[in-house]
C-alpha cells in the first residue's frame, strides 16, 4: 500500500513538473503543442560507516566513523534478463552519490543499493543487523532537482555499517 502510494506521488509530481517545464499555450489548431524533450536522470546518495571505531569524522551518537573507499553498486532488475548495474565508491566523508541517465525505465521497487566491499582491511565485516545487509538497501525518494540538462530525481539509500573483525581493536 505504501509502495503504491509512493509510486502515485512520484508519478503525479513527475506529471506536474513536466507540465510546468513544457509550458502552456496552444497551437493555432487548438491542439496542445508537442512536449519538449526533457532529459531525465536519477541519483542515489547514502553513507557507509565503520561501527565502533573512532577514526577521523567520528560521530558519537552512532558510535561510527565515515568509511572512505567502500564499493557500492546500484542494481536495477526488471524480470530475469533485464538488469542494470551502476558502480560507485564512497568519498572521504563516507558519502556516495551515484548518478545515471540510463535507469529511467526502471521503477523504484526494481532498484536496490548494495554495499559490496569495504576498502579498509581494519573494518571490513558488514554489521549483520545493518539495514540492507546482504539484501540491498531500498531507495527512498527525496526530491526532483532542476539541472541545466533536465530533471534529476534524487533518492536516498540511508546508512550502511561495517565493523572490525575483532570489536574494540581499531588501529
Amino acid at each position: 500500500m505504501v509502495a503504491l502510494l509512493a509510486k502515485c506521488l512520484v508519478l503525479s509530481l513527475s506529471v506536474t513538473l513536466l507540465s510546468l517545464l513544457c509550458g502552456g499555450g496552444a497551437s493555432a489548431m487548438g491542439l496542445p503543442p508537442p512536449p519538449a524533450t526533457v532529459n531525465f536522470s536519477i541519483a542515489v546518495q547514502g553513507m557507509v560507516w565503520c561501527k565502533g571505531c573512532k577514526y577521523s569524522g567520528y560521530y558519537a551518537p552512532m558510535d561510527a566513523s565515515p568509511l572512505q573507499g567502500a564499493a557500492v553498486e546500484l542494481r536495477c532488475r526488471h524480470g530475469p534478463r533485464r538488469t542494470k548495474l551502476v558502480p560507485g565508491v564512497t568519498w572521504q566523508g563516507g558519502y556516495f552519490l551515484i548518478e545515471s541517465s540510463q535507469l529511467t525505465s526502471f521503477t523504484i521497487d526494481e532498484c536496490k543499493l548494495y554495499v559490496t566491499a569495504s576498502h579498509s582491511p581494519l573494518c571490513d565485516l558488514p554489521v549483520p543487523e545493518s539495514p540492507g545487509a546482504g539484501k540491498g538497501l531500498k531507495l527512498k525518494f527525496e526530491r526532483f532537482d532542476k539541472r541545466a540538462d533536465g530533471l534529476q530525481a534524487l533518492y536516498s539509500a540511508g546508512n550502511f555499517f561495517f565493523q572490525p573483525e575483532y570489536p574494540n581493536r581499531c588501529y
